[in-house]
C-alpha cells in the first residue's frame, strides 16, 4: 500500500481523493479545490493495491470492471478527470511505469500495430461486431461513431455528427458524377449522406460483417442501393480509379508500420485530379503507444498517429496536403454525450451483456473524454491530392459548399441535392 500512496502523492495536487484500503485505514492526497472535488476510492480486497502497482494501465482498468473497487462521491468519469487534470497535456508529468517494465510495454505496443490482412479484420471484429443494439442506445440517428462537430451554440448530438458529415462533403468538393470511394464506411452513414446530397456513385468498404449487414439495409430501405454499394473488404484488396476518396475514424486501425501502403494504395486509387480526405484521432504531440487497456479490451491493433506521422508517410507518396485542421475539443464534447447515454441506459447494457462490461464501457468513454478534454489527443482533418490544381486557390469553397448544404437540408427545401465550389 505504501507504493500506491507514494504514487498518488505525486499524482494528486489539487484536490482531493481519500482512499480506504480493505483492513478499513483512510489516506487523503491532494488539497481542496472546488473544481476538482472530493472522491472516495475504495478498495475491496487486500489485494487491489498491489494489482494497480504492478501495472499501472491495467491494474486500476481491471480491478475497476471486476467491481474490486469502486468510487463514491462521484463516478469513474469524475474520478478521471480528477487524475487527468492534475497531470494534463503539456504538464510534462506522466501515470506510466517505469523502467524495465515501462520498456517492455512500449515494445508489446509496437508490435500490436501490425495489422496484416486477417489480423486487421479480427481487430475489427473484436469493437464494430458487438450488439447492433448496443451502439443504438447511445450513438445519433444516423449511426455515427467518429467525432461530431459542434457548431456555435450547438449542443444536440444529431445536430453535430450532421455538421460533421457537411462539413467533411465541402472539403471533398463534389462534382456531379463524381465517383466516391469510402474507407472504413461504418453503417453507411456518411456514404448516404454524400449519395442523398450530391448526384455521385459511392463504394463503402469495411472489415465488419455487422455493419455490412446494417450499411446494405440502409441503402435499401432509403432506396439509394443502385448509387451506394457496400463491400467487405480490405483497402489493400480495392481497385478501380475513384474522383474522391474519404476515410472517417480508419486510420487509426490502418498501424505504424503499414501507412506507406496505405498512402500508396490511395495514390493509385485517387484519379489525376481527385481529392482525399481523411478524418482520424491525433496525437497532439510526437508519436506515443496505445495505452494497454485500449489494447486488450477496446481496440486491438488500434494506434493513434501523430500528425508528423501521417505527414512524413504520405510525402514519400507524393501526395500533396492541401488543407490541415485540428479539432480540439468537439470529440470530447461527442463523448460526453455518449458516456452519459451509457449511463442511462446502464440496464439495458447489462442485459445485452452483464455488469462487467457497462464498467468496462463507461471507463472507456470516459477515459476517451479525458484524453481530448486534458490530454494529447485530438482530431486530425487532412485533405490531400494529387495535382496541386484540383483545388481553388483560396478556401472559399467551403464556406459556400457548407452554406448550399445547409439549404438543401433544410425540409422545406425543394432541392435534395447540390454541387460544391457554389456551382
Amino acid at each position: 500500500m505504501w507504493l500506491l500512496n507514494h504514487i498518488l502523492d505525486r499524482l494528486i495536487r489539487r484536490g482531493e481523493l481519500t482512499v480506504v484500503g480493505a483492513n478499513g485505514k483512510r489516506r487523503t492526497f491532494g488539497a481542496p479545490d472546488p473544481d476538482y472535488g472530493h472522491l472516495t476510492l475504495r478498495l475491496h480486497d487486500s489485494g487491489v493495491a498491489r494489482a494497480i502497482v504492478s501495472n499501472i494501465g491495467l491494474g486500476f482498468t481491471e480491478a475497476f470492471m471486476d467491481g474490486r473497487l469502486s468510487i463514491e462521491g462521484g463516478d469513474i468519469r469524475d474520478f478521471l478527470y480528477l487524475i487527468k487534470r492534475n497531470n494534463s497535456f503539456g504538464t510534462g508529468r506522466t501515470i506510466e511505469g517505469q523502467g524495465l517494465k515501462r520498456r517492455l510495454t512500449r515494445m508489446r505496443a509496437r508490435l500490436d500495430r501490425f495489422n496484416w490482412k486477417q489480423r486487421s479484420e479480427r481487430n475489427v471484429a473484436h469493437h464494430y461486431d458487438l450488439s447492433d443494439d448496443l451502439y443504438k442506445l447511445f450513438l445519433d440517428e444516423d449511426w455515427q461513431y467518429s467525432c461530431a462537430y459542434f457548431e456555435d451554440g450547438v449542443t444536440d448530438l444529431d445536430t453535430a455528427q450532421l455538421a460533421k458529415k457537411r462539413h467533411i462533403a465541402a472539403k471533398l468538393a463534389l462534382e456531379p458524377g463524381h465517383t466516391v470511394l469510402d474507407i472504413g464506411c461504418g453503417w453507411g452513414g456518411m456514404a448516404l449522406y454524400l449519395a442523398r446530397t450530391f448526384d455521385v456513385r459511392v463504394k463503402g468498404i469495411t472489415l465488419s460483417r455487422e455493419q455490412l449487414k446494417v450499411a446494405r439495409r440502409r441503402a435499401e430501405e432509403e432506396g439509394l442501393a443502385d448509387r451506394v454499394t457496400f463491400e467487405l473488404i480490405d483497402y489493400r484488396d480495392v481497385e478501380g480509379s475513384f474522383d474522391r476518396i474519404v476515410s472517417v475514424g480508419m486510420f487509426e486501425h490502418v498501424g505504424p508500420p503499414h501507412y506507406a501502403k496505405f498512402f500508396r494504395k490511395c495514390r493509385n486509387l485517387l484519379a489525376q485530379d481527385g481529392v482525399m480526405l481523411i478524418h482520424t484521432i491525433g496525437r497532439m504531440g510526437g508519436p506515443g503507444v496505445t495505452d494497454s487497456f485500449t489494447s486488450k479490451y477496446i481496440f486491438p491493433g488500434g494506434y493513434i498517429p501523430a500528425l508528423s506521422e501521417i505527414v512524413s508517410a504520405s510525402e514519400r507518396e507524393k501526395l500533396i496536403m492541401t488543407d490541415t485542421e485540428t479539432l480540439r475539443l468537439h470529440y470530447a464534447k461527442t463523448l460526453k454525450i455518449w458516456y452519459d447515454r451509457t449511463k442511462a441506459a446502464r440496464d439495458s447494457i447489462v442485459a445485452l451483456y452483464d455488469e462487467r462490461f457497462y464498467r468496462m464501457w463507461t471507463l472507456y468513454l470516459a477515459g476517451a473524454e479525458m484524453s481530448f478534454l486534458t490530454g494529447g489527443m485530438c482530431n486530425y482533418q487532412v485533405q490531400y491530392v494529387r495535382d496541386r490544381y484540383a483545388l481553388p486557390l483560396t478556401r472559399d469553397y467551403l464556406a459556400e459548399t457548407e452554406a448550399l448544404l445547409r439549404s438543401a437540408e433544410s425540409p422545406t427545401s425543394q432541392s435534395p441535392r447540390v454541387s460544391a465550389m457554389g456551382k
